[in-house]
């Protein structure tokens, strides 16, 4: 494997043991204020990486189609679930560091809470920014390692890694950190420009959390939000990002099969089967299964 190594949600319950058992209404509303305020209105193709059980695909109503990409066949099926089996979501099983879409197709992606798990950010970045349109859309939530609980453990030397430092801090297996200045520096490296910043989770707190209600701390949380242009310092950071101006292919295609090429060849003729995509360049089959792309490992023979 020259990849990174990818984190793995297959089997996992995180939407209802994180989320909706977990005490995160207030992160997931003042999330949704974010978004709110920095995406299109409208659109026709949409990329949400890092899927997950669609926590927040519905928040994408405006675009006529929705890919749903995550590493976890489980996860995409419990969106299925909540989302149905309909033509404006398509569900995608890939490695992020493979993306399995021909360059320039969507013209707008979200990675909310999925970077953190990439243990080459950059590598990460750039396949995204290969399969965006010239003016294209990119919102990015980032956990921000100069948050104001670590430098004071820095501080108080209650933590040995430097918050302020521009690498990436692994604080649990494939679980990173980042600081702005680095992530800016990445998405400026790819040619995308930076148009909108937001802090979000200003109230992280468990005590918090516990004797003001989500509704209206989250709503606290969005009058902060806007402050991130000038600082960060929360633990999540959202970054509307564009690309900027170049070639401009042609229209976004909302034919399935058209979106797709061969992660292992790169070739881009697939050809559709009931159970599978084969790529005539390489001999190599994807599986198609309940509805899911699933471009994780060629298939051993034919289904």
């Amino acid at each position: 494997m020259t990849n990174p190594p990818v984190c793995n949600y297959e089997g996992s319950d995180y939407q209802q043991s994180f989320w909706e058992q977990g005490g995160r209404e207030y992160e997931d509303r003042a999330e949704a204020i974010a978004l709110k305020k920095m995406l299109p209105k409208s659109g026709k193709l949409m990329l949400e990486l890092g899927a997950g059980a669609g926590r927040n695909t519905a928040r994408y109503a405006g675009f006529e189609r929705v890919v749903l990409l995550d590493y976890s066949t489980t996860q995409l099926a419990q969106a299925q679930q909540k989302l149905g089996r309909t033509d404006q979501y398509i569900y995608v099983a890939a490695d992020i560091y493979r993306l399995p879409f021909r360059d320039q197709k969507f013209d707008a992606a979200t990675m909310i809470r999925a970077l953190h798990h990439m243990a080459d950010a950059p590598k990460a970045l750039k396949q995204i920014r290969n399969i965006l349109r010239s003016n294209a859309v990119f919102i990015l939530e980032f956990a921000n390692k100069l948050n104001i609980k670590s430098i004071l453990r820095y501080w108080l030397r209650l933590q040995k890694w430097n918050p302020f430092s521009l690498e990436p801090v692994e604080f649990v297996k494939l679980n990173f950190d980042f600081h702005p200045k680095a992530i800016r520096n990445w998405l400026a490296d790819l040619g995308f420009s930076i148009e909108k910043t937001r802090t979000v989770s200003h109230f992280r707190l468990g005590l918090l959390k516990r004797i003001i209600p989500a509704r209206l701390l989250a709503a606290l949380d969005g009058f902060f939000q806007p402050t991130g242009e000038f600082w960060q310092f929360t633990p999540s950071v959202f970054v509307k990002a564009k690309t900027k101006n170049g070639i401009q292919t042609d229209e976004a295609s909302l034919n399935v099969i058209d979106l797709f090429k061969c992660p292992d060849c790169e070739g881009e003729k697939l050809e559709e089967n009931q159970e599978y995509l084969h790529c005539p360049v390489c001999e190599s089959n994807w599986a198609v299964r309940d509805g899911i792309y699933d471009f994780r490992e060629r298939m051993k023979s034919k289904v």
